[in-house]
């Protein structure tokens, strides 16, 4: 469920459309990333795991629309940053994907 998820993020990042291929290319390394912490958190958090997956796609679909509200995206990524809080001791791998991933999508300028 939850990889299915990213799988779906993924897939909307490589679909839109963009000039800087690096930052996509950033943005998928970072999904892919996040697919494999949260897989692992998954086995043991399994409603945690789905909290930051949804998380991840409101932040990501909110930063990769075609009519990007500069304030929604923030808002979606404080959620998604607050949707690790408590994880740093126990998965500090994860809280670091999150953390790279919120600053990228605050900063994206699809």
């Amino acid at each position: 469920m939850i990889e299915t998820t990213i799988s779906e993020l993924e897939a909307r990042v490589r679909s839109v459309e963009t000039t800087n291929a690096a930052q996509k290319q950033e943005l998928l390394a970072l999904l892919g990333k996040l697919k494999a912490e949260v897989g692992a958190l998954e086995q043991t958090h399994s409603q945690e795991a789905k909290t930051i997956a949804d998380s991840v796609k409101v932040s990501t679909q909110a930063a990769t629309s075609s009519t990007q509200n500069p304030e929604s995206v923030q808002t979606s990524v404080a959620g998604l940053r607050s949707s690790v809080e408590g994880f740093e001791q126990s998965h500090p791998k994860l809280v670091q994907v999150v953390n790279s991933l919120s600053n990228m999508l605050s900063n994206l300028g699809f």
